[in-house]
């Protein structure tokens, strides 16, 4: 059986650090939302009980370290079935961009399975698997926007106005780990105000662009991202942030017109996207 799923995209709203846990991992407080970028998920079972990886990206690995993969083998055990999958990814969302793209193909993979093995599992209980194989993967599988606290496991979902945005990605290689050990060498307090900015984007699409933070920026602390908001912004957006550990830097527009003019504007890789 094959089933092709869309595997979206998110942006970071807001994206903070709360602390680090005896655990290792992060608390955190972040805004979520979903948007129209994906990546192609082709799922097939069958009973050989192993699973393979194709992708159209040769950068992508293919093995144990594909979060697609990863997500497989723990569905099959989880589920106690003894099946195996050829998993085939056609990529669009950028790499190491901070924008959900190796998380978004786990979930996919979940969801496939999940439907082609005759839904044993609800929603709660894939999140549940999901957060073991990564912090964005839980949201990825329910979408739409929502605040997320815990290790980003604690999914609220929130009303969101909605927006257009441009992506830009720029000459930047950014890798999760290494983002969060620079917050562990040097930690940043917790910044106030997550509570009235989940509360007013639903209401004020200036307010959502204007007050979007991600404590990243402050880790990093490159000019280039702020060369890059400083496109953004001259270009005509209403604000403009970086998403997840980065790279990708991301402007809020009114409406797809505003935004597919504005990528005219901007030096680099860059493109217009819809909120979901």
């Amino acid at each position: 059986m094959s089933l092709t799923v869309k595997a979206y995209a998110k942006v970071n709203l807001w994206l903070d650090i709360t602390q680090r846990r005896p655990d290792g991992f992060h608390d955190l407080n972040t805004v979520m939302r979903r948007i129209d970028l994906y990546d192609d998920v082709t799922v097939d079972t069958n009973g050989s009980g192993d699973v393979f990886i194709l992708c159209d990206d040769p950068e992508v690995p293919t093995d144990e370290r594909n979060v697609a993969y990863r997500a497989a083998k723990l569905f099959f055990a989880s589920a106690n079935k003894n099946l195996g999958a050829i998993i085939r990814i056609t990529k669009r969302i950028p790499k190491q961009a901070g924008l959900g793209g190796s998380s978004t193909d786990g979930a996919a993979v979940l969801t496939a399975l999940n439907t082609l093995c005759g839904q044993p599992f609800g929603v709660e209980r894939l999140c549940s698997l999901g957060a073991k194989l990564g912090a964005d993967v839980p949201f990825c599988i329910t979408g739409g926007t929502a605040r997320c606290n815990g290790i980003g496991d604690i999914i609220q979902p929130i009303d969101c106005t909605g927006f257009a945005a441009v992506v830009v990605i720029p000459e930047l290689c950014r890798f999760t780990a290494d983002a969060y050990l620079k917050y562990d060498l040097s930690p940043i307090p917790e910044r106030p105000g997550f509570d009235a900015y989940c509360g007013g984007i639903g209401r004020n699409r200036t307010f959502l662009a204007r007050n979007m933070y991600n404590i990243f920026e402050a880790i990093y602390a490159d000019p280039r991202i702020g060369a890059v908001k400083k496109q953004l912004t001259d270009a005509g957006s209403l604000g403009a942030c970086m998403s997840g550990s980065g790279s990708a830097v991301f402007g809020i527009f009114d409406d797809m017109a505003d935004a597919q003019a504005a990528v005219e504007k901007i030096d680099g890789t860059a493109f217009a996207v819809r909120a979901l």
